[in-house]
């Protein structure tokens, strides 16, 4: 054993400066805070958003459009994807809850609008809360009946 070869025990050497713990830590009194200001004060914490008093990026953009709180969405099945789960299950009757077992909405109590993109040929009976025009020919041309849930 050399000189050269001494080292400090494992863990006791602290890799992070304690702040605030005055001169002899050598961070000096203001505890690298800087001179004054809030972020200097204790309990300061900044609110998201907060620009220094600057206006804020959210109030300085210009606002237009409209959203309607009262807005009712339906999720979308296109008659393509019917004739998919018809071809793969061979099923005769599509509802919301057939629907929600096969991963196509969230739960079988979401509402749920049958759309006309694609073609339907299998006869099928198929329950929703809303059809489009297209959709409602289509799934009657090809044999089936369509009735809507209240």
């Amino acid at each position: 054993m050399e000189l050269s070869n001494l080292k400090p025990a494992a863990g006791s050497i602290k890799t992070r400066k304690r702040i605030g713990r005055g001169q002899g830590s050598g961070r000096g009194g203001t505890s690298t805070k800087g001179h004054k200001g809030a972020q200097a004060r204790t309990g300061y914490s900044s609110k998201p958003g907060f620009e220094g008093g600057q206006m804020p990026l959210k109030l300085r953009v210009p606002k237009f459009g409209f959203k309607n709180n009262n807005r009712v969405e339906y999720n979308g099945v296109n008659l393509d994807v019917l004739q998919a789960l018809v071809e793969r299950f061979t099923a005769t009757d599509i509802t919301p809850a057939f629907l929600a077992e096969h991963g196509l909405i969230g739960s079988a109590n979401k509402l749920v609008k049958i759309l006309g993109r694609g073609e339907l040929k299998a006869k099928v009976n198929v329950k929703a809360h809303k059809f489009s025009a297209t959709a409602k020919a289509q799934i009657e041309a090809a044999g089936g009946t369509t009735e809507v849930i209240a």
